[in-house]
């Protein structure tokens, strides 16, 4: 199987330990995994706001960059859905880019999509001796479906206390552009969100998405809650000895 890594804008420019993490948890689970080069952004923030005319390129690049691959895997279930669920939109009256996209998208996964149900693995051999409550993101709750997947790749990491979220399915208010249109929706959306984080006395909150979690995380820092944000692939990639 040839796996290629699907960075995405936020991991490749403000936080690259989560596309790093998801390569070595990937490579220790024996996937050889290649970065193409020409991968850019996949439009969403141009669908999401009404460009769809100009995220056109976005997903031709795309559809270019991965074309070869088995299997696409991002650190984001936001990216993930976008490419599922809105490529086909924006190829819509395209024959060629359409036939394309219908080859491609189909093999775009989400992490723990693609650990769980293409490798078949919940333990994927992480140590991480820590209090973590997780937050299931919009778009791969309500878009992708993933379920408990998350939960129970959490639950086999050796020494790692998983406690529960209240509220676990509201959003967090963040949503791409929605924060900049209206941002005091957001943040009293993210400040309801923090709060129940800060409920569960966890040393540490996961999700699978950075958008999410640098919203959440930027409003538990401003409150001094002194609880860390982190990737699911961070923790998965967590191994015993390692400084985390």
């Amino acid at each position: 199987m040839r796996v290629a890594l699907f960075a995405t804008c936020l991991g490749d420019t403000v936080f690259p330990a989560a596309p790093k993490a998801t390569v070595q948890v990937l490579e220790r689970l024996g996937c050889e995994v290649e970065f193409p080069a020409a991968q850019t952004c996949c439009g969403q923030m141009h669908t999401n706001t009404g460009y769809r005319r100009q995220a056109k390129s976005s997903v031709r690049t795309f559809v270019d960059a991965f074309a070869d691959y088995d299997a696409v895997v991002a650190p984001s279930g936001s990216c993930v859905a976008s490419v599922r669920h809105q490529h086909a939109m924006v190829a819509d009256g395209d024959r060629k880019l359409s036939r394309a996209v219908a080859q491609v998208a189909p093999q775009v996964h989400e992490l723990s999509e693609f650990l769980v149900d293409v490798l078949g693995v919940t333990d994927v051999g992480a140590y991480f001796p820590h209090r973590v409550t997780y937050h299931p993101t919009c778009h791969s709750a309500r878009l992708l479906r993933v379920g408990d997947r998350p939960l129970r790749l959490l639950r086999a990491v050796r020494s790692l206390e998983l406690v529960e979220l209240p509220a676990a399915e509201q959003c967090c208010g963040f949503g791409g552009t929605f924060a900049l249109k209206n941002p005091d929706v957001s943040v009293a959306m993210g400040a309801d969100k923090a709060r129940h984080v800060r409920e569960t006395d966890a040393e540490v909150l996961c999700a699978g998405d950075s958008s999410c979690l640098m919203h959440i995380g930027g409003l538990l820092s401003r409150q001094r809650s002194g609880i860390r944000v982190m990737h699911l692939a961070e923790i998965l990639a967590s191994a015993e000895g390692a400084d985390r």
